[in-house]
């Protein structure tokens, strides 16, 4: 099946993803006390703990930021881009696998499953980044008009998230190593980009090695929006925009050859 066909049957089945997107919500949180409060008491307990930790030494490293916020403003703004990044990869990548007996017993179109997947972590998003606002608001941070600047970013994330997911979804099906691989890469792959640390603290040599690593600079112009309301460095933001068109293209591209023996070999 081309890949066109494939894009305009899902886009048929909307209808189909919004519900399935609602009902995934519903079921989650439905039975819980504290219900969609989960989606943000989770992050957020993170940063409570890494403020707690890191904030006495990191402090000092943010230049002209010596207010006691400041540093829980900067692990904000890095760890809830992380946390998307994490999210889109991670259901993405296990999302034919685990909808297996589903695609097995009713006909509909693959591509639905990953745009499931992907609305149902941009709400969890969604929902986070406004209180996030929120609270930039009544402690005196918000950065005004700088803060739309953060779509563009959000925009890249998501893309480079997406094919990536969608490339390892595809081939996670012929060989289920992909999905216990990623959890691994994830762990270390969060260490090597400066959500709880600051670059400062890094050699020289280290840093150099960070260039290479896609998340730097979409994690690095969040902060700089947030924590210092000012616009990123936009050149720097063409490296992960490369690969993220890169990494869709493969992803659709490998979709298209591997994608109708999915059930087959699911």
């Amino acid at each position: 099946m081309s890949l066109a066909l494939s894009l305009s049957r899902a886009w048929a089945y909307r209808g189909f993803i919004l519900s399935s997107v609602r009902r995934e919500l519903r079921s989650r949180y439905s039975g819980s006390l504290l219900g969609i409060s989960w989606a943000v008491i989770q992050p957020f307990s993170l940063i409570v703990l890494y403020s707690v930790v890191f904030s006495n030494i990191m402090r000092p490293l943010l230049a002209d930021h010596d207010a006691p916020i400041a540093y829980t403003v900067y692990l904000c703004a890095g760890l809830l881009s992380w946390n998307l990044h994490s999210e889109l990869l991670s259901r993405c990548v296990g999302i034919f696998v685990h909808n297996g007996n589903l695609l097995k017993k009713v006909s509909f179109p693959k591509l639905t499953l990953p745009a499931i997947a992907i609305l149902v972590a941009l709400f969890n998003f969604a929902i986070i980044m406004l209180i996030f606002q929120g609270l930039l608001l009544v402690i005196g941070y918000f950065p005004g008009w700088v803060a739309l600047a953060a779509l563009p970013v959000i925009a890249i994330l998501v893309t480079f998230s997406v094919g990536l997911g969608l490339l390892g979804a595809t081939i996670n099906v012929f060989y289920r190593d992909v999905e216990h691989l990623l959890a691994m890469v994830l762990q270390f792959w969060f260490w090597f980009t400066p959500i709880v640390y600051t670059l400062r603290i890094l050699p020289d040599w280290v840093a150099d090695l960070l260039v290479f690593n896609p998340m730097v600079p979409i994690v690095v112009a969040m902060q700089d929006i947030f924590l210092d309301a000012r616009q990123p460095h936009w050149p720097s933001l063409l490296y992960p925009l490369g690969l993220a068109v890169l990494f869709l293209g493969l992803g659709l591209l490998a979709y298209r050859r591997l994608g109708d023996d999915i059930v087959d070999e699911l």
